[in-house]
Formats: C-alpha cells, structure tokens, sequence
C-alpha cells in the first residue's frame, strides 16, 4: 500500500511539473511575440544618476531655440493628439466672450468695506445676542441679491454649459449673464423660471410675468426659444415670444415682434429647453425682418435660429441675461396643437388602446367571481385586469 502511494505521488510531481515547463514554455513563445516599442521616450537619453554631468542651458534663448525645434520634431507620441485634433476640429479652441463686460472694483476695497462691516457688526449688542441665543435670521432676499452681484453670473454660467445652451444657441461662443431675470407664470413660487427647474406645459400656458434691473432710457430685447422641438430639422429652433426695443425694464411697454406660444414638448420625446436670453440694445432697432404674423399660428414661420439673430444685430445689442426651464408633454400640448395651431399632433411613442370588455350580460356562465368588477362604477380599485 505505501509502495503505492509513493508511486502515485512520484508520477503527479511529473504531470505537475510538466504542466509547469508547459506554461513556462507558452509564455515564453507569447512575450518574444510582442511587438517592439515605437520609438525612445522623451528624455530617455538623461541619465538621471548623473544629472551633474548635463549640459546646462547659460542663455534662455538657446534653450528657447533647442526646445522650438525639438517641438517641431516628428515624434510618435504625438500621434494621438493629432488623431484627436482631426476627429474634433474645434478640439482645444478658445470660445468668445460676446457679453457684457464688467468693471471689477479693486480688492483692497473690498476688503476694507468687508472689515468695516465686521466692525460694526461687533459694536451691535441685539446682534450678538441674536447669535448666542440662536435666534438670528438670515435675510434671504438679501443673500440672494448678494450672490447676483458677485459670483452669480458664473453659476449660472456653468449651469448653462451643463445644459448644452451655449453651444446649441451660440456655437464658439459664451457669455456671463450679468442681468438677474425674474420671470413667473403664477403668483405661485413653483411657477418661476429659474435655471433648469421642471415646469409643465398647462403652468406656462399664459404670458409670464418677466422683470430685470434696468436703468432709465436703456433698451432690451427679450427672446424665448426653444432648441429641441423643432420637428423637421435637429439644428432649427421654434420662436415662442419675441418682443425688442423695451424701455427700462418695462416688458409691457415693447415692441412684441412674435407673441406668445405655449411649450409644445411632443409626446414621447421626454424633455425639452425653453430659453429665455435678454439682449441689451445700444439704440433702438427696425426689427422689419423679424416681425412675425399677428397672430402666428404656423411652425414654419416660427423656425428660428438664435445665433442668425444675433449675428444681424450684433452691432447694436449685446446678450446680457439668461434663464431657462424644461418642459415634458400633458395633455395641454394636445390642445395647443388641435386649437391653436390648427395641426394634427405628432406622438413619438405608442398609445395603447383601452382595454375592450364585450357587454355584460345578466347571467355570466363560466365567469370567473369576480365578472362585475370589469363593469363596475366609481373611483375603488379594479381587479379586472388580471383575468
């Protein structure tokens, strides 16, 4: 039995063993398949152990010089970059500020109308007092008039990146919206237009209420478009409100050159952008091109496109403000279509037709128990459905 076992162990170390130099052998045959390296890294030839005995550049100008020519050198290593640049032309370049510009106040008066406040604020005795017993309130009006005056306009900004609105709206281009708009549907505060906020079509059916800080005598222009609902073409946009040369700040009192159309989110397309830009006029505007029909209740005299606008003007105005929502599909979207624009309406998903039940009869043979419940009145939960 043991002369067995031994037997057994010896020639299990042999298929082992073999199994091994097997491995051994394929790996081998696999690493002398690899292909060589494509070239020397950049500043391969610098023995870092000896960094003593490199040449040292005495002039920046011969160093400028080197390094010029070293960059113009045909290298592997570039080829990845020069297959980026080639699959995505506008790869790396710069976009251009179109908006208004902003005259910063130095820092060191900001920080010494800072400290002064901070001094007052230590002298108020109601102040500290509120702050211990933890009974302060915070002014939200305010902090948020606050947060418009300084850093808002960039977070809006990188809102605005996020949503794609620049580059669908001004392609190349970008702009800081230094002018706070303030526009609401409602009296209610779910009804505002913020940035990117969920509203429905029946919410923004009627003329909001718009209004913005503005000086005396100036002049704006107010746009709402939409870039995602145009139903024949990806790169047009539909106009839903158009009103230019407003005095101040007063929407009412301009001159509406396209009046007011609800969202028309299509069914089955999920959600949609509705823009609100603000123009800054230097003087006031013949917008004879840019009158649309009163009332205006084609799709195809509404095609429009915010970039086209603005390159026509774009010496006498200046974007300023930006605000903007998103819209999904009820049932005021069907309306909208069959009343107001006179049109059958395109649905992009599959509508299932209701459930058919035959007439009920008075004596069911071979019903299951619970037969009525197909045929039941009122609001309480029906079991039909599973039989």
């Amino acid at each position: 039995m043991a002369l067995r076992t031994v037997y057994t162990s010896v020639i299990r170390n042999r298929f082992d063993l073999g199994v091994n130099n097997l491995r051994t052998f394929v790996t081998t045959a696999f690493l002398c398949r690899r292909t060589p390296p494509l070239g020397p890294m950049p500043n391969e030839d610098i023995d870092v152990k000896n960094i003593d005995t490199v040449e040292k550049y005495r002039s920046y100008n011969r160093y400028f010089r080197h390094a010029e020519e070293a960059k113009k050198e045909p290298v592997w290593w570039k080829t990845y970059q020069a297959y980026v640049e080639k699959a995505d032309p506008e790869h790396g370049a710069e976009r251009v500020d179109i908006g208004l510009h902003r005259c910063q106040s130095s820092r060191t008066k900001v920080l010494r109308e800072r400290r002064l406040v901070m001094k007052e604020n230590r002298k108020n005795v109601e102040l500290e007092r509120a702050c211990r017993l933890r009974t302060f309130k915070i002014p939200v009006g305010q902090v948020q008039e606050m947060w418009e005056n300084s850093s808002g306009c960039f977070h809006v900004k990188r809102l605005a990146d996020h949503y794609g609105i620049f580059r669908d709206l001004f392609p190349m281009a970008y702009f800081l919206p230094r002018v706070s708009l303030r526009i609401r549907y409602r009296q209610e505060t779910s009804s505002q237009v913020h940035y990117g906020n969920h509203l429905t079509p029946t919410e923004a059916a009627s003329t909001p209420e718009v209004s913005f800080k503005a000086d005396e005598g100036s002049l704006w222009t107010l746009l709402l478009t939409s870039p995602d609902e145009h139903l024949l073409d990806n790169e047009a946009e539909y106009l839903h409100w158009l009103v230019g040369n407003i005095p101040g700040g007063a929407v009412q009192a301009g001159e509406e050159l396209c009046h007011y159309l609800p969202p028309l989110p299509a069914r089955g397309t999920g959600f949609h952008r509705y823009i609100y830009v603000l123009f800054k006029q230097e003087e006031a505007i013949h917008f004879q091109e840019d009158i649309r029909p009163s009332p205006c209740h084609s799709l195809a005299d509404r095609t429009f496109k915010t970039v086209d606008f603005y390159r026509k003007h774009q010496d006498s105005m200046t974007p300023a403000g930006l605000a903007f929502f998103q819209c999904q599909w009820d049932e005021s979207v069907t309306s909208t279509f069959h009343n107001t624009l006179n049109m059958r309406e395109p649905v992009f998903e599959f509508i299932r037709p209701p459930v058919y039940h035959p007439p009920q009869v008075k004596y069911p043979h071979g019903q299951p128990l619970r037969y009525l419940d197909r045929y039941r009145d009122g609001q309480e939960d029906q079991t039909y459905g599973i039989y």
